[in-house]
Parts: structure tokens; sequence; C-alpha cells
């Protein structure tokens, strides 16, 4: 008799493949571009309060002091001096920080700590200065390390004069409001700290010693009444 064929086994099904990642998200897309309506916007987390006043009509960061120069100062100013444009209102163009460190002569490693403290202060990184000549009498040699220097510009610069004021200058020992008359005649105007601690960045229990600091502000104004008037409306505590 003729051997009965054996039926074949079938093939198990494919597993079909999931659906690409986003094809669900791009439909609706293609239904609104056919309909000719356009997909809605994403929605932008709600800000309020500090966090609102922060940033920009376009979400950009900007700098609480900047907005205040922007919306008060400047106004305030134009009326004050009358500029016909408010270009010629005059603002803070810089500030420089500068350390000294006499201690570095026996221990280059002073100069070395001290722009350290300085970069944490200023949020940006500073260069150390270095004697520019030999002085025997000194013990002074020629482009030996002898403090540190930063130049602060634009958003660190309005950070940093908001901690200036808001924070460093109150916790000075002593203090009785800073020196009306040191101007330079040029609208610029220099303070000096004698104790770097008074700023936040600055832990007390590991810095290795006190140093003092020079702050000069760097401004557009033509005279010294447009810069000092520049600087009060920045809230800085002048002496009465």
């Amino acid at each position: 008799m003729a051997e009965e064929k054996k039926p074949k086994a079938e093939k198990p099904a494919k597993a079909q493949k999931p659906a690409a990642e986003g094809a669900e998200a791009k439909e609706p897309k293609k239904a609104a571009a056919k309909s000719g309506e356009k997909p809605a916007a994403k929605e932008k987390p709600a800000t309020s309060g500090d966090d609102a006043a922060a940033f920009g009509a376009d979400g950009s960061y900007v700098p609480r002091m900047r907005k205040h120069y922007e919306e008060v100062v400047r106004e305030a100013l134009q009326k004050q001096f009358g500029y016909k444009n408010a270009l010629e209102v005059p603002t803070i163009e810089k500030i420089v920080l500068n350390m000294g460190v006499g201690e570095s002569v026996n221990d280059s490693k002073k100069a070395t700590s001290a722009a350290a403290d300085l970069g944490l202060i200023a949020g940006q990184r500073p260069v150390v200065t270095r004697a520019r000549k030999a002085i025997s009498t000194f013990k002074l040699r020629e482009n030996m390390p002898i403090g540190a220097k930063v130049t602060l510009r634009k958003t660190r610069m309005y950070e940093f004069l908001d901690r200036l004021i808001t924070v460093a200058l109150p916790r000075v020992r002593d203090f009785r409001g800073l020196n009306p008359k040191s101007f330079d005649g040029r609208g610029n105007y220099a303070l000096g700290i004698k104790e770097h601690i008074v700023f936040p960045e600055i832990d007390y229990d590991k810095a290795e010693s006190i140093l003092g600091m020079d702050v000069i502000v760097c401004t557009t104004a033509k005279t010294d009444e447009e810069a000092r008037a520049l600087l009060k409306a920045f809230n800085f505590p002048f002496r009465q």
C-alpha cells in the first residue's frame, strides 16, 4: 500500500513589529495639516513671584539688577538730567575686583589661594597679577605673583552687584555707609572691603586668611554727579 503523506507543519505566524515611536504623535499633525489648522502650541510652565521676575518675555534669564535698571533707573535718570534719548542715560559698564596679597612675597601659594577665593566671589575665573619689576626693599622679584584680579561684565556684573549691596555690605563690621566722594572725576567709583569673608561664597572656617579687596565700579557717566545719581538709584548705601 502507498504510504500516506504527512501533512506539512504550519510555520508560526511572524510577530508584528510594534508601531514606530512617534507615529501616533505624527498622525494629529498630519490631520491638522490637511484641515488647515495649526497644531496646539506647547504650554509654558507657569511662573510667579521671583521666578517670573528673573526671566524676560522670551524666557531668557535677566538679572534682578538689570531689570531694575531697565524699568526704574533709566526713566528716573532721564527725568532728573533731562536726557533727550534713553541711550544717553549712563549705565554701569563693568566692575573690576582686585585682591593684593603682600604675604605672597614669602609664600607664592598665598596668591593662588587668594585667586581661588576671588573666583568664588566673582563667579568667574580671575587672573593672578604679577610684579612688573623687582624691588629689593620689599624682597620683590620681577614676575612674582602678588595678587589676583577679575573684570565682570553683563550678567555676572549685575549678579555680583546684587550680592554686594544686599548681602556683603550689610555684613561689614561697624558699617556706616560708603564714602560719597570716592569718585575719580570721570564717573568711576572705588570702594575697599577689609574682610572678604563678608561675601556668602567664602566659608569662614575654610578660609586660609582674611584678605582685603578693592571694588571699582566703572560707569559711562561723564560727570561724578551723574555717576553718584546712578549708583544711588541702584541703592548704594552712601553716607549722608
